[in-house]
């Protein structure tokens, strides 16, 4: 994670300003919203809504997704999630999830979300479903790893 004035803040308000505590990392939480998940639509970026001309879902480099939550859908079956490599342009089908069921609720690491950091700023992608339809909105809960380890602030 980048240097960080909020691991500073949970650091010191837990009252060590010596660095002594790890403070760990923030998990986030990014809305998304795939107006198609139907197999015509795999490599279709994810976008943030469903507003007309809503951006696409960028995650950071370093994000560790640890679940993907529906809460809302109009369809069924399967859905993968992939990434695409901002600057490379490199695709990865299952890189996020693979099999995330179109129903309301919460998956998480394990044999569907791969729990993989993602090695360059992303794209999120919807891919390589066989079986999915309609529209799907929810969020992808994810951390970026502290490379410093929290040492970089009091």
């Amino acid at each position: 994670m980048a240097l960080s004035t909020t691991q500073s803040i949970w650091r010191s308000g837990g009252g060590d300003t010596t660095r002594t505590a790890y403070c760990g990392s923030g998990v986030m939480a990014a809305q998304f919203y795939i107006a198609d998940a139907s197999p015509a639509t795999a490599g279709t970026q994810v976008k943030v809504s469903s507003a007309a001309g809503a951006p696409s879902l960028i995650l950071p480099a370093g994000a560790v997704v640890i679940s993907v939550s529906i809460t809302a859908e109009t369809g069924s079956g399967t859905f993968d999630l992939g990434a695409t490599g901002y600057t490379s342009g490199t695709a990865d089908n299952n890189y996020i999830a693979s099999g995330v069921t179109v129903a309301v609720g919460t998956t998480s690491v394990g044999s569907v979300v791969t729990g993989a950091a993602l090695t360059e700023m992303s794209y999120v992608t919807v891919t390589d479903n066989t079986s999915a339809s309609g529209a799907v909105t929810g969020f992808v809960t994810y951390f970026v790893a502290d490379p410093l380890v929290g040492q970089q602030n009091v």
